[in-house]
């Protein structure tokens, strides 16, 4: 069965085709959740959250092909409400601390970039994070975060811009107070 059948079926209240919808988008909404808020438990909470109200708004979603776009601003909408509720910015990496597990050890200088990414990172609003990581993880087109948070196309433009600027001054900022890569030589 499609997915396009599986949101039809679940829309009307069949749990075993939201519990395929579930299987199918789980993974890809918490990787979102947990990159924007950095943090593995209240990653979880988002998406616990967002399931929720997928299944509870799920009878509204008039077109069954949109489900995938719809459903990454219901998780960035609940990232950002989590972010918003525990209100101390993390700490933690980009990643889990098993997803490099496979890859070969990185050499000093792609470990203090990335250290230094991740620094900046967690300076910067979840609402900066999630427009990063909708273009940079998800993959998404200008329009495509355009309509997940349901602004024009400019104003999801502008958002980006503003993320990465900040990014930028996060990071410069970090380097400024020495505790970048050079302090580290």
């Amino acid at each position: 069965m499609d997915q396009r059948e599986l949101v039809r079926r679940a829309a009307k209240g069949e749990h075993e085709a939201f519990d395929a919808l579930v299987r199918l988008a789980s993974n890809r909404l918490y990787g979102i959740a947990y990159r924007i808020l950095r943090d593995q438990y209240r990653a979880e909470d988002a998406l616990q959250q967002a399931l929720i109200n997928i299944w509870n708004e799920l009878p509204r979603l008039r077109d069954p092909d949109r489900f995938d776009a719809w459903t990454y601003r219901v998780i960035v909408r609940a990232a950002t409400a989590e972010a918003r509720r525990a209100g101390a910015t993390p700490t933690t990496p980009l990643l889990p601390a098993d997803a490099d597990a496979s890859r070969a050890p990185d050499d000093y200088g792609a470990v203090a970039d990335r250290d230094q990414l991740e620094r900046g990172f967690s300076r910067i609003s979840a609402e900066q994070r999630a427009v990063l990581v909708l273009q940079h993880y998800a993959g998404l087109s200008q329009a495509e975060i355009a309509d997940v948070l349901g602004v024009p196309l400019g104003t999801a433009g502008s958002r980006i811009h503003y993320a990465v600027r900040a990014l930028r001054a996060a990071i410069e900022a970090d380097a400024r107070l020495g505790t970048g890569r050079e302090s580290m030589a």
